[in-house]
């Protein structure tokens, strides 16, 4: 049993990280931030605000706000110092390979998958709310029934029920089709997108100001009480569990950073450019998350996003509460259509990047780390990833997979921060970068906040986390263990 404590040396990865055969290195540090924004603003803004105001928190999303960003800094030092000293593919699955050895490393990667899977699935459904407000009262043209855009787990208030989300699939396969075109035309794409609704973002924020009614922001933090969905879902909502509820609920789009880690081996000078990605990222999102939570919360109340505002949230509440903004409800819908594909495209990205990794261990099948043979991607990885995701996003309801996707995304952190801890102690002699400040204190407090907002997405979803690993050591145990290079 000894065998699955092994760790893959630090010398290795290095030499991984200086290969020059493989993955192309395209990334600057500008584009690594504008990967990280994109994968950042999109659906935990535009969709998962106005979810955790009606189900968690009410007008407190944006204390919520404040400890997600908050946890994901302190984890985001620790991962900078991570990335800046093993630039190699990978992510979290690669330092806890490196530090803690190969059974967490596994369980770390297949949390992974969950991660990035997930959360693109989650953000495809999004996508599918917002095409069918942009065909409704963009184009005036008939929306795409509802038992063809939602899951078979929903059903609406008059009756209608769910069959597959067409559109959600979709989106999926398009943007897996790109990713397999290759990098450099990603991130063009990419950053062209994230200038637009970064400039949407703010103009919400600098328009829908004036018309913040103070009556919604009383109480500022609602008392705790229960709160059971259409869905029959219970939410703790208010007070401290639901401020850490909702924190957990958009954590998951917080992943933008975790999402540039993984393209080391793509970026032209990782040690440099992956901190400032990786940092830049974080302390411009959350400056924006605060700010439009303080908006949107207090445009609608409470009840208006638990009833008619559910779907494309933003766009009813400039439509309904910002006269005469009529266009800029337009501009959200077409604007946010791209945005959501962005955010679909870096986690994509990064789960492809993992199965590489993975892959190139030898805990995958050798099928995931090969690169096509003319535009030089993981194209397969790409394939089965879209089959996977496209699966989630068409029959799984976005509330559940954005909470699985949130706790896939805590652990993931959490085990970040430990790696950190380890490898000072380990490794003090190897090159760093840049590191992270008041080690042990900080990677400590950053697994404080994780765990408090694991802690507050409840046992429904520890239970989906545990049963996600407990498939995944069967497969390690029947698969990976017997086939590691390191054996």
């Amino acid at each position: 049993m000894a065998s699955i404590w092994r760790k893959r040396p630090i010398r290795s990865l290095l030499e991984e990280a200086g290969e020059s055969k493989g993955l192309k290195r395209t990334f600057t540090a500008w584009s690594l931030i504008a990967l990280g924004i994109g994968a950042v603003i999109g659906s935990g803004l535009f969709v998962s605000t106005a979810t955790a105001i009606a189900d968690d928190a009410g007008p407190s999303v944006t204390i919520a706000f404040f400890v997600a960003a908050l946890g994901c800094a302190l984890s985001g030092f620790s991962y900078a110092e991570l990335a800046s000293a093993i630039p190699v593919s990978g992510s979290a699955y690669t330092y806890t390979y490196a530090t803690m050895g190969e059974l967490l490393a596994w369980i770390i990667g297949w949390d992974l998958i969950l991660e990035y899977a997930v959360g693109a699935a989650t953000v495809a459904i999004s996508w599918s709310q917002y095409l069918n407000n942009l065909l409704a009262n963009v184009l005036h043209l008939p929306p795409i029934p509802y038992a063809l855009s939602h899951s078979p787990f929903q059903h609406a208030t008059t009756g209608e029920h769910g069959l597959i989300n067409l559109p959600a699939l979709a989106i999926i396969v398009l943007v897996s089709l790109l990713l397999i075109k290759g990098t450099r035309e990603s991130a063009l794409v990419n950053g062209v997108i994230v200038i637009i609704k970064v400039s949407i973002v703010i103009l919400i924020i600098a328009l829908g100001w004036g018309f913040i009614d103070p009556g919604n922001h009383v109480p500022y933090i609602p008392p705790a009480s229960d709160y059971t969905d259409e869905q029959g879902f219970t939410h703790s909502f208010g007070g401290i569990n639901g401020i850490l509820a909702a924190a957990g609920t958009v954590f998951f789009a917080f992943i933008g950073f975790d999402a540039v880690s993984t393209t080391a081996q793509e970026t032209i000078n990782p040690k440099r450019d992956m901190p400032i990605g990786i940092l830049g990222t974080l302390a411009f999102c959350a400056v924006l998350y605060i700010l439009f939570g303080h908006v949107l919360s207090g445009l609608g109340s409470v009840n208006d996003f638990r009833t008619s505002g559910k779907e494309a949230s933003v766009a009813f509440a400039i439509q309904r509460y910002m006269p005469g903004y009529a266009w800029l409800a337009q501009l959200v819908t077409v604007a946010l259509l791209a945005g959501f594909s962005s955010v679909i495209l870096a986690m994509l990205m990064g789960q492809s990047r993992v199965f590489y990794a993975m892959s190139k261990d030898g805990l995958l099948p050798e099928y995931f780390s090969a690169l096509h043979p003319r535009f030089h991607t993981p194209y397969k990885a790409n394939i089965v990833i879209m089959i996977l995701v496209g699966l989630f996003a068409a029959f799984v309801p976005g509330t559940v997979v954005g909470h699985m996707s949130s706790i896939g995304t805590l652990f993931a952190f959490i085990l970040a921060s430990i790696s950190v801890i380890i490898l000072r102690k380990r490794e003090p002699g190897l090159e760093r970068q840049f590191k992270a400040p008041w080690v042990p204190f900080i990677p400590v407090l950053g697994i404080a906040f994780c765990g408090a907002m694991i802690y507050g997405l409840g046992w429904a979803n520890w239970l989906r986390l545990l049963a996600w690993l407990i498939i995944g050591s069967i497969i390690y145990f029947s698969y990976g263990r017997k086939n590691s290079k390191l054996r």
